[in-house]
């Protein structure tokens, strides 16, 4: 039996908001306490902090559609975040098996003065592509995006609409095994939305492994198979999709 393609064990993730000294008085010791070792352990919290993540836990196996749900700042960016290794837990683990294909954010990867084509070149190779790689599916990553006009044009004079059909077509080209949504979708146009539709559920057709993030439930619904409900960082549901939103719109 294959390994789960994604294993999210019991991970803790803290956010600092800074600590906030009214006076030398307050920051002198302080300070102290770090040099000493009297200050918290670094997995506990401090002045300040919280808990983005509190033991959360979950597998997805290969093939699988997991949609992440929950309100705003519940930690489902978060969870994506720690599985694509930008952030690291404060406790547990994780495990990706496969190549991933991400979108978490839209102009993630891109560099502004680099032009759109210099810049398939290096979201690709970010995301795991060779340059030979690249240049055998150039012409499918760009006529999938709409863009061929600009993409001799600098990025930085994209629409946001325009960074993302480029980077959902490098994403998608890079054959994942693994593909990453976080809510990357509602910025783009109605026809090409429906687009990223058709190419994601031909991916999980396929066989591939999805994990999304959105708070569009009925988009969830018709892509994914199960769902993970969080709030404030705990996660409350796990289960069928159509389950899982109904405990989240109840």
């Amino acid at each position: 039996m294959a390994p789960p393609g994604v294993e999210f064990h019991h991970v803790w993730k803290r956010f600092r908001r800074g600590e906030l000294h009214d006076s030398l008085r307050d920051l002198v010791p302080a300070l102290a306490r770090r040099l000493v070792g009297r200050a918290p352990p670094p997995d506990e919290l401090r002045a300040g902090d919280f808990w983005a993540l509190k033991d959360v836990s979950f597998e997805v196996k290969p093939g699988q559609a997991l949609g992440i749900i929950g309100p705003n700042g519940a930690g489902k960016s978060t969870v994506l975040k720690v599985l694509t290794r930008i952030l690291r837990p404060n406790r547990g683990s994780c495990a990706v098996r496969g190549r991933i294909g991400a979108l978490i954010e839209v102009a993630a990867g891109f560099h502004p003065d680099l032009t759109g084509r210099e810049n398939v070149y290096l979201n690709g190779a970010i995301l795991g592509m060779s340059e030979a790689e690249i240049d055998a599916k150039f012409d499918e990553i760009v006529a999938f995006s709409e863009i061929e006009k600009f993409i001799d044009t600098e990025v930085k004079f994209y629409s946001s609409g325009m960074f993302l059909r480029l980077a959902f077509s490098v994403a998608v080209h890079t054959e994942p095994d693994i593909f990453l949504i976080d809510e990357i979708l509602a910025v783009g146009d109605e026809p090409f939305q429906r687009k990223c539709l058709a190419r994601i559920a031909e991916l999980r057709a396929q066989g591939h492994t999805l994990v999304i993030v959105s708070h569009d439930l009925d988009m969830v619904q018709r892509v994914c198979d199960r769902g993970v409900v969080l709030r404030q960082g705990v996660m409350v549901h796990d289960g069928p999709i159509e389950a899982a939103v109904s405990f989240l719109r109840s």
